[in-house]
């Protein structure tokens, strides 16, 4: 009885082993490798885009900008953000209420141990920030952005 047992077991974590729980890769227009990378961002923009990391918060030069603009991927420039949409949200990153559509792409991350919104740049798929239902009208959302992963393209 215990051979059975067992051998029910060995056949039920095996059948859990197929190729769907494997996480889909995504394929984006601008593919570098890491060291192509880690050659063009700075080791801060590499840690935020590429290693999905965040900055402190309050640290971004970003935050005192006001003028008219546009904010885009520090690793590719693609326009992602404009400055028409920028708010102070005090929590110390970069917020938004709305983005470019089409520019900016969005998965769900748990590495908190709970379900967020992460968004990245559709074209190279840096690693932007996360979104989160508690902004101002009209759309009722924050994009919580690192600073690091955007340069700022002022209008002319």
């Amino acid at each position: 009885m215990k051979k059975l047992v067992l051998a029910c077991l060995l056949i039920s974590l095996g059948a859990c082993k197929g190729t769907a729980q494997k996480e889909k890769k995504e394929t984006f227009e601008i593919n570098k490798s890491e060291s192509e990378w880690k050659a063009t961002l700075t080791s801060e923009q590499f840690y935020i885009l590429r290693e999905e990391g965040t900055e402190r918060p309050f640290s971004s030069e970003l935050l005192s900008i006001k003028e008219e603009g546009t904010y885009v991927c520090a690793a590719c420039e693609t326009p992602v953000f404009k400055s028409s949409t920028k708010f102070d949200s005090g929590t110390g990153w970069p917020s938004f209420y709305d983005y470019i559509k089409g520019n900016v792409a969005f998965s769900t991350d748990q590495k908190l141990g709970y379900t967020r919104s992460e968004e990245h740049c559709a074209t190279c798929g840096g690693h932007l920030g996360h979104v989160f239902n508690d902004g101002p009208k009209p759309t009722g959302k924050r994009h919580c952005i690192n600073g690091d992963a955007l340069k700022f393209i002022a209008a002319k």
